[in-house]
């Protein structure tokens, strides 16, 4: 599988996490799933740099 095309898939999991969790927990909580959200993107680019990022 091709560098981009993981990078297109990482993305949208990430996307699929933060709308999940938003429609789940967070749905009429604004700061709550602001905070999380910021959370949850910070870990996939945290397992990114770490993981991902010497391939």
């Amino acid at each position: 599988m091709g560098r981009q095309a993981v990078a297109v898939l990482y993305v949208l999991a990430m996307i699929t996490v933060v709308v999940g969790v938003d429609l789940l927990f967070f749905r009429h909580q604004f700061w709550e799933r602001l905070l999380v959200n910021v959370g949850i993107v910070l870990v996939f680019t945290a397992f990114y740099f770490r993981f991902l990022k010497g391939q």
